[in-house]
């Protein structure tokens, strides 16, 4: 089979590996029918990253169930698969706290797309090895567009975790999002259909702009100096300055969700938020846990995840199309 492989800043190639196997009962192969790259995905490619090449790309994708081990009842080959990023047991205390991206089970930081926690290869391959598929595949729901929900793995079901759970104690909040991809735009999608009472969008992009407007948020080109006045806040930059920024416009005892790769240091205005009793969450998101009401939100028609996508792109023009600069491009392979 062939695994799309990080070779150079700007340059992914085709690469053979080995077909995988099912090594035990509980394991399954799948072949991805439906990949994305995540917003971090595009930091590596413009050399950003912190991990020397080559290693397979990919961690966002729904795939096809091909194979199953005797014991796997939860899918069967043909199925329509969301394969979550991080590799996580499902049974260890962590995992049953909820906690899949820090699965005792597995080495630290175990997952596709990178070689950290071991190598579990990447979903832009040909077939992919999924070491507990009970605990880690969620069946797509019926009636749901694979190129639509081809961000499940990761990025969508983090915009849910974002802000979905901090609308359900806090309705009618003012939502800021400040951000430069896909995830902030899921999360203007997501708030508004939550009952957000404002959502402002801050991207010097044009065109992402223009996508936030028709989920119903003002927009703006940069942050301006505005009155503490937001409950919820989302920054999706990955740079440290911004954040700084978004802290200083919560309204007292306001939640921020850093959902952005620092991969660069920086300063955070903490006397401020000390003032204000800012909450500030930056972390791995433990994205199994929360796939299924994430797609149960997109199953519902309330949201429409699908007007992030920007280009729907044959499998085989990845190595050419994946440097290029998109918001949200899919690749697609004949369901054979």
């Amino acid at each position: 089979m062939r695994e799309l492989t990080y070779v150079a800043k700007r340059t992914v190639e085709w690469r053979e590996a080995p077909d995988p196997e099912v090594r035990s009962a509980g394991e399954a192969i799948v072949a991805p029918v439906a990949v994305t790259p995540c917003d971090v995905d595009s930091s590596i490619l413009a050399g950003h990253g912190f991990i020397d090449p080559p290693f397979a790309l990919g961690h966002e994708c729904v795939a096809r169930v091909v194979e199953t081990g005797d014991a796997v009842t939860a899918v069967i080959p043909g199925d329509l698969v969301v394969v979550p990023w991080s590799i996580n047991c499902g049974t260890c205390d962590r995992c049953r706290a909820g906690l899949t991206a820090h699965c005792s089970a597995v080495p630290y930081m175990a997952m596709y797309g990178a070689p950290i926690g071991g190598n579990w290869g990447g979903l832009f391959s040909d077939l992919v090895r999924v070491p507990y598929a009970d605990a880690m595949l969620v069946p797509l729901p019926t009636g749901l567009d694979p190129v639509a929900m081809a961000a499940a793995s990761d990025n969508w079901s983090l915009a849910w975790r974002l802000v979905a759970p901090h609308l359900k104690t806090r309705p009618g909040a003012r939502v800021l999002v400040v951000a430069r991809g896909s995830i902030g735009l899921y999360v203007c999608d997501i708030a508004r259909a939550l009952g957000a009472s404002e959502v402002l969008y801050v991207d010097p992009d044009a065109e992402h702009r223009r996508i936030a407007g028709e989920f119903g948020a003002a927009t703006a080109e940069t942050l301006e100096p505005v009155p503490q006045s937001f409950d919820i806040a989302v920054e999706a930059t990955g740079r440290v300055d911004q954040l700084a920024l978004v802290v200083q416009r919560l309204a007292p005892e306001g939640i921020c969700e850093s959902a952005g790769n620092h991969f660069r240091p920086g300063e955070l205005p903490l006397l401020d938020m000390y003032l204000t009793g800012v909450t500030l969450r930056i972390a791995r998101d433990n994205v199994r846990a929360h796939i299924p009401d994430a797609l149960d939100l997109a199953a519902s028609g309330a949201v429409a995840p699908g007007r992030v996508v920007s280009n729907v792109i044959d499998w085989e023009d990845l190595p050419a199309a994946l440097p290029e600069k998109h918001l949200k491009p899919v690749f697609v392979r004949a369901d054979d």
